[in-house]
């Protein structure tokens, strides 16, 4: 009696938790989404962190600021996907906080950063290889971290705007910034809002940074600048050529870089790319005063490499230029009679000893016979 009264309830119990369960308050609660949840976390964080005044004085002096902007927050790319707060802040479980154990705001932001890890492994990975990663290793501090790049609690779209992604870096770099917004790629990036041109990590790289002072990163130089200089549609647009890097292979230059490339890529050595004659961040239109290739300063770039190149070296360089009647009508006449010459000699060469073959054969044959 007592089994059934027992088997009973159960069945009863399991009715009234189906209905319960298409209740819409309650299948609305069963299905709540992550961000919703996380929404909640925040809200209790919020009831202390959004208040502005709120700070913490650590022991070498400086003041760590706890206010989070409810607006900046909501806007990252972390709290629509239900990431919590205590998602990075990992030693923070309880209320009240335990107390911080660092000296100072920075030993505090390199400690945090680590959280990053979890989410971005791959990307973690890579900055172990950085020069970022190698500066910190050897004691400077400063080197950046993944939160001076993309932010704390503001991480957006780290490529939007892409005009950035440039003034990020430049409040480490502030000096090749200053000479790269007068260039021709960052007037265009900073003042027309130009998405085609480089911005710093399309040349230096995300988060696997190599050192750029290194042969191996000179040597890849120009494969870098192809990039984009060898894109016949991007090219197009600015009524600019697109076979300059082929050119520049074909050249004394470009070929003398293959062969270092492909034996010595360790060993320096001072074959001319693209930086070496049109700069590095302070890069100018040709037919800009400033430009390191202006016809006005042009002897003056080709001495740095050949100290005794006279006036007349200029004239009969062409760079990475196709040769024409238009722009060098002697070289274009001189390469037209080699290039017919050329061939003419070898098919000539190749005729006359096929005639010495059959004339030797003709001659064995009539001893023979004879």
């Amino acid at each position: 009696m007592k089994t059934r009264h027992f088997q009973s309830s159960t069945w009863i119990a399991y009715l009234l938790a189906g209905v319960l369960l298409f209740l819409p308050g309650a299948r609305a609660q069963a299905e709540e989404p992550a961000s919703v949840l996380t929404q909640e976390t925040e809200t209790y964080c919020l009831g202390c962190h959004a208040d502005p005044t709120l700070s913490l004085t650590l022991p070498s002096g400086e003041v760590l600021y706890l206010y989070i902007d409810r607006l900046q927050l909501a806007g990252s790319v972390h709290s629509p996907q239900g990431i919590e707060c205590e998602a990075c802040h990992t030693a923070i479980t309880t209320y009240p906080h335990p107390a911080l154990e660092y000296q100072d705001t920075r030993s505090l932001s390199r400690a945090y950063y680590q959280a990053c890890q979890k989410c971005h492994p791959d990307n973690y990975d890579q900055t172990l290889d950085s020069m970022h990663f190698r500066a910190a290793e050897s004691g400077n501090l400063a080197a950046p971290i993944c939160t001076d790049c993309h932010g704390a609690h503001d991480v957006g779209d780290p490529d939007e705007p892409r005009a950035k992604v440039s003034t990020m870096c430049s409040s480490c770099h502030a000096e090749i910034f200053a000479a790269y917004q007068t260039s021709i790629h960052g007037k265009a990036l900073i003042e027309e809002n130009n998405t085609d041109v480089p911005v710093c990590t399309d040349c230096h790289g995300v988060h696997r940074m190599p050192d750029p002072r290194t042969e191996q990163f000179r040597i890849a130089s120009p494969e870098l600048c192809a990039g984009c200089h060898a894109n016949a549609a991007l090219m197009s647009k600015y009524d600019l050529p697109a076979d300059v890097y082929d050119l520049y292979e074909l050249s004394w230059h470009g070929v003398e870089v293959t062969v270092y490339k492909a034996r010595w890529p360790a060993i320096w050595h001072d074959t001319a790319v693209c930086t070496d004659c049109h700069g590095v961040h302070d890069i100018y239109q040709t037919d800009d005063p400033q430009s390191s290739v202006n016809p006005a300063n042009l002897l003056a770039t080709c001495q740095k490499c050949h100290p005794g190149a006279s006036a007349n070296w200029t004239g009969a360089w062409t760079g990475h230029n196709q040769i024409s009647l238009q722009k060098t009508p002697f070289l274009y006449y001189t390469d037209l009679f080699y290039s017919s010459l050329v061939p003419v000699v070898l098919w000539g060469l190749v005729i006359y000893v096929v005639l010495q073959i059959l004339r030797a054969v003709a001659k064995r044959i009539r001893r023979t016979i004879a």
